[in-house]
């Protein structure tokens, strides 16, 4: 079984629905807590590490056999300390083979999200990721206005447009990351012939990856 740790019950149907389409049988198990993305926001990632750890030890507790975090500012708390070996299954965050394909297409990197508190752990993550493959990356971040309150008040179609639009402007650059799970929308939105990465289905290949292989 593998896990999968939300901070929004959007994400429910989503992640169902790609592994209908490329992991059939795969038995999914959906933790939504989304008073962790708001402490977190309001105190700081580090904040919520006590609370991401006892998620993943309940996860355990419960079966998993990895846990696929899709938050992407709890990814890397969940990854290190908070997580991570002292879990006793593999810990992935849901970005991480997106900002590995990212480095991969250039060293020009534009990162989108909708709430600031995710830019610091998904550049960093982008970093990470040219480190390891040896490669230069230079970074850049965007904020598209209003579309995190769209998202917030439900408007999910409205946030996805306000996304791709800013997308769309971007020329100077090798690749666009959508920072968060729920931005993968507009990447079925955008123009630009600059490549446009979102994470949900490659993170579930790697989450069930892990699940399978223990």
């Amino acid at each position: 079984m593998l896990t999968l740790l939300h901070t929004s019950p959007v994400h429910v149907p989503v992640f169902d629905a790609l592994r209908d389409q490329d992991h059939p049988g795969l038995e999914l198990r959906h933790v939504v807590l989304p008073e962790l993305l708001e402490r977190a926001r309001r105190d700081g990632a580090a904040a919520v590490a006590p609370d991401v750890r006892r998620a993943l030890r309940q996860a355990v507790a419960d079966g998993a056999r990895a846990v696929l975090v899709t938050c992407s500012t709890l990814g890397g708390v969940a990854e290190s300390g908070a997580g991570g070996d002292d879990a006793g299954v593999p810990v992935l965050r849901v970005d991480r083979p997106m900002a590995a394909a990212a480095v991969a297409l250039g060293p020009r990197v534009v990162v989108l999200a909708t709430l600031g508190s995710t830019l610091g752990p998904t550049c960093a993550l982008v970093e990470d990721e040219a480190v390891r493959a040896g490669r230069p990356v230079a970074v850049r971040t965007h904020v598209p206005d209003g579309a995190w309150s769209a998202f917030a008040a439900g408007d999910t179609a409205r946030c996805a447009r306000l996304v791709a639009d800013v997308a769309d402007g971007i020329g100077d650059a090798d690749v666009i990351v959508l920072a968060q799970a729920s931005m993968a929308p507009a990447e079925q939105l955008v123009t630009t012939s600059v490549p446009v990465l979102s994470s949900p289905r490659r993170g579930l290949a790697a989450g069930a990856g892990a699940a399978l292989r223990r």
